[in-house]
């Protein structure tokens, strides 16, 4: 009985079996719909060119009612169900309500259309071989439940004999003797007729039965293949590429270690490895010369931890778990070899290390912690190894705190915009601000941008904060206008993972037409560094951006290795000269010379020119001698709020650029 209930659609399909039917029918309704298309496309011209050959041009809305309503209707329908089912297959239609609404709406017009049309043709004595099309069409080729179709079939063949059963029978040639002889005109289908539409009832529902029971096994037995490879995957202990264990399997047997009994745990450690510049020798060498690089030092580390948990972490990055006494010896050994092995790029092997403390069991925690220590000595490069203590656990505390924060900060006003001037050097006047971000946090105090930026990028929300400024500044420039308060253009720093984690470009333009700012208020800066990381789409998103009419500005200009050939490749407004220019003024001789030829390269690309980390007068007085255009520097302001800047101000300690003063 089970087995009957199941194979006429009672039964409860599961997700994959379910999505399996989805994806059958959308690829049975593109070559449906097509077919649809083009034949109503052909109808629609065969019968316009009719109505023209036959002069019938005075009776058009009355065939445009009996004809092209019906043509129009399937043809619209059978579009739509051709897009649907293109972006379902390409994963761009992801609501399966739609697709099942469709699809009903699809088969529904389809039907009706065979209905009116063949009634049509039966009238005129001819066959009902549309209807029997468009139910072929509707419930054979698209895969319905058994049931279901029994019941869309049965109202549709009863409704159609119920109809045709009240017209007059012209159909066989009995009949029409009959009505001619006897003068009368007979209503009611014939006997034949009634059988065969018995017959052709039947065989839709059997043909519907056998084709969804045909998928259902098919659906069933690629689902039970799946799960299979799904759990032959799970039970996979081996990294592809290097071939010791993967992270699978060390979970599941540090887990075990830490529990066992007879674990020495003061004298275990969870190691974390980092080839330090190994993505340079990708970049040099290639992939494949880097994937030998991997393989050997993935089975260097194994071989040195013998009997120890070795595996691939991710990437050039590999974790240990093994006992302490020793590790700093083999880790020194692993070291000397790595740089053996290392060509013209310069290869450093960076470890940090986690003891787990009393009766600690949360691999991941630890793995964690050993990879912030190995993290913390970086670009280190007198240092191999870094053991997580108090000093990184309060960091690695604040690091976390910052990271499962960051909404709660922004909801809450804790994030808070700090403007700083840029002046013009002619005439010390501010002609522009910064808006920089701090954290005003209930539990930290006062957190500087350099405690939580580099940690927002390297969790993918940074754009999160830089959206809240964006909104803060617009609404700082509407209360100013609102109430009289003078307001200068601001400069918005766009880190290059805005562009990656959000359309920022469309955020901004959205929240300057809300608070009706005037866009040459608002000024993008972006980093040299930026720009020759992520070559592929932040060129038309600056694209966009001066289309929009926004200023762009090169920020630390000089920073970075690229930058003659960022001045070539992009179009900017304002190069912001970096700081560090400015950190040897009195004591290196070469950094005037380079300065003034930065500025006059800056003029010649018809560029404004910018200088920040102003800090003595001296410094401001040679800027404006070699014609740098503005300065910025804790010489003028540091960063403040809104309010304390209004506040010199007013104390005429700052003073707006008649441009700007109310």
């Amino acid at each position: 009985m089970s087995a009957i209930l199941k194979s006429l659609g009672f039964e409860k399909h599961s997700p994959y079996v379910r999505d399996y039917f989805d994806n059958v029918n959308m690829r049975k309704s593109i070559y449906m719909s097509s077919i649809i298309i083009v034949l109503e496309v052909w109808m629609i011209i065969r019968m316009t060119r009719t109505i023209f050959r036959e002069h019938l041009q005075s009776n058009f809305w009355h065939y445009f009612e009996k004809y092209y309503v019906n043509y129009i209707v399937l043809l619209t329908t059978g579009c739509i169900m051709l897009f649907c089912a293109i972006q379902f297959l390409r994963g761009k239609l992801k609501c399966r309500n739609v697709i099942v609404i469709t699809k009903c709406v699809f088969m529904v017009i389809c039907i009706v259309f065979g209905i009116k049309v063949s009634l049509n043709d039966y009238e005129k004595g001819e066959q009902i071989l549309t209807f029997i099309t468009m139910e072929l069409f509707s419930l054979c080729l698209l895969t319905w439940r058994p049931y279901a179709a029994f019941l869309i079939s049965g109202v549709s063949f009863l409704y159609l004999y119920f109809q045709m059963d009240q017209m007059v029978a012209v159909n066989t040639m009995v009949n029409i003797k009959k009505m001619v002889i006897a003068n009368t005109t007979d209503t009611g289908v014939t006997e034949a007729t009634k059988i065969n539409f018995f017959f052709m009832w039947i065989s839709t529902i059997m043909v519907c039965i056998a084709n969804y029971n045909g998928i259902r096994i098919q659906a069933l037995k690629a689902g039970n293949l799946q799960e299979i490879n799904t759990y032959l995957s799970k039970l996979s202990v081996e990294d592809d590429l290097t071939g010791i264990h993967n992270m699978f399997y060390f979970r599941n047997e540090a887990e075990k270690l830490l529990n066992y009994v007879t674990t020495d745990k003061e004298n275990i450690v969870f190691l974390f490895f980092d080839i330090e510049n190994f993505k340079s020798y990708n970049e040099k060498y290639g992939f494949h010369a880097g994937n030998d690089l991997l393989i050997k030092i993935a089975h260097m580390i194994d071989d040195s931890f013998k009997g120890s948990l070795v595996s691939r972490f991710s990437d050039d990055h590999f974790v240990v778990l093994t006992s302490y006494e020793g590790s700093k010896n083999t880790i020194g050994q692993i070291s000397g070899e790595i740089k053996k092995l290392q060509k013209e790029v310069h290869l450093e092997l960076k470890c940090g290390a986690y003891k787990p403390v009393g009766d600690e069991a949360d691999v991941s925690l630890a793995c964690d912690r050993a990879r912030f220590a190995c993290n913390s000595i970086k670009k280190h490069y007198d240092r191999t190894f870094r053991m997580y203590d108090k000093t990184l656990e309060d960091r690695f505390q604040l690091k976390h705190y910052i990271v499962n924060n960051i909404d709660t900060a922004i909801e809450n006003g804790y994030i808070q915009v700090y403007y700083q001037p840029i002046v013009l050097t002619e005439n010390s006047e501010i002609c522009g601000l910064e808006a920089l971000a701090r954290w005003q946090d209930p539990n930290y105090g006062l957190l500087s941008p350099g405690l939580f930026i580099e940690i927002l990028e390297e969790y993918r929300q940074i754009h999160k904060l830089d959206q809240c400024i964006i909104e803060s500044v617009c609404r700082d420039y509407r209360d100013s206008v609102d109430n009289n308060k003078p307001f200068v253009p601001v400069s918005l720093n766009f880190s290059r993972l805005d562009f990656e984690l959000c359309d920022i470009v469309g955020f901004l333009c959205e929240t300057v037409e809300k608070y009706k700012v005037p866009k040459e208020f608002i000024d993008i800066e972006v980093t040299e560094s930026a720009l020759t990381d992520q070559q592929e789409f932040l060129p038309s998103a600056i694209k966009r951006l001066r289309e929009f009419g926004y200023k762009v500005w090169l920020d630390d200009f000089g920073s970075g290795y690229s930058s003659l050939n960022v001045l070539k490749d992009y179009q900017f407004d304002v190069l912001k000269i970096d700081m560090k220019f400015l950190s040897g003024f009195s004591s290196n001789e070469k950094t005037r010379p380079i300065l003034e030829n930065i500025v006059s390269l800056s003029k010649q690309l018809k560029m404004l020119s910018l200088t920040e980390g102003v800090e003595t007068k001296e410094q401001f007085d040679f800027l404006a001698s070699i014609g740098c255009n503005r300065a910025q520097g804790y010489l003028f302001s540091k960063p403040v709020p809104i309010e304390i800047l209004r506040e010199k101000i007013k104390k005429k300690e700052l003073k707006v650029s008649d441009q700007y003063s109310n």
